[in-house]
């Protein structure tokens, strides 16, 4: 891991998290939903959801940036995962797309850092650990390409996903 760099696992409210940007796990009307996605809606108040309108929806991994508003962080990068349907179709490649796309916004921002919540692992289906693996991935493999983007904070909303995401980075990258 380059030494200007740092991934935090945490456990705790995405929406409260004082970071340049927060992600959006969205759908991609952009227009609010269940989850991670109606809970930065709600957070973050009724502007959010003006300026979501004006960018006329997101197609599935790709990545859409608006303020804050109400939210601690400056900015939200909105993605939309894939919906896990077997596995044959594109669903790593998208989900690393979600990642990418919404790091590559982050650097030409010169947002410092930024918070994921787990993309397309609530209703969307994925199975978590695959979720984990390609997340902390395509994050590690962009952080060694870029000298933008100082910390990323991996939000966890359960224990059990708090461990399984601390799990697979001590396997792969903690050296």
């Amino acid at each position: 891991m380059p030494i200007n760099v740092a991934i935090k696992i945490v456990k705790s409210d995405i929406t409260r998290l004082s970071v340049d940007a927060i992600v959006n796990a969205a759908n991609s009307s952009l227009l609010g939903g269940g989850g991670v996605d109606g809970a930065i809606h709600k957070a973050a108040g009724p502007k959010l959801l003006e300026e979501c309108k004006l960018l006329k929806g997101c197609d599935t991994g790709e990545a859409k940036l608006t303020k804050g508003y109400n939210l601690t962080a400056k900015y939200v990068i909105h993605t939309v995962g894939p919906v896990w349907k077997d596995g044959s179709h594109d669903e790593d490649a998208l989900l690393a797309s979600c990642y990418r796309k919404s790091l590559i916004i982050a650097t030409e921002n010169n947002i410092e850092t930024i918070a994921f919540p787990s993309i397309s692992t609530g209703i969307y289906g994925f199975p978590f650990e695959r979720a984990c693996k390609i997340a902390l991935k395509t994050i590690v493999e962009f952080l060694y390409e870029t000298k933008n983007i100082i910390t990323v904070y991996l939000v966890c909303f359960s224990e059990k996903d708090f461990y399984t995401y601390n799990k697979i980075y001590k396997q792969h990258y903690e050296r």
